[in-house]
């Protein structure tokens, strides 16, 4: 058991990647769901690291698929910080 101050001295608050980090997502990709926090949201996991996966992003491939439902691949483009974040979705 360790005490306060080794507990702070050992922590490493967890980093959530973002989707927009990537240069290009498979849409047959799988989505998990953290449920296990506060604010829970949707994830990937590309070569073992979670990337963040907004709602609007979701919506939006819903659009895409309509269509053009032959789309394998895209991108997320992100603009701005915190609640004036905005996320475009980019088919490649």
């Amino acid at each position: 058991m360790a005490n306060l101050k080794e507990e702070a001295q050992g922590y490493e608050p967890k980093h959530i990647r973002n989707i927009s980090e990537l240069k290009a997502i498979s849409i047959d990709v799988e989505v998990f769901t953290e449920t296990e926090v506060e604010f829970p949201y949707k994830y990937i996991v590309v070569n073992g690291e979670r990337y963040k996966m907004p709602l609007t992003i979701i919506a939006d491939l819903k659009e895409v698929l309509e269509e053009k439902p032959d789309l394998k691949d895209f991108k997320v483009k992100r603009v701005g910080e915190g609640k004036n974040t905005k996320y475009t979705l980019i088919t490649l």
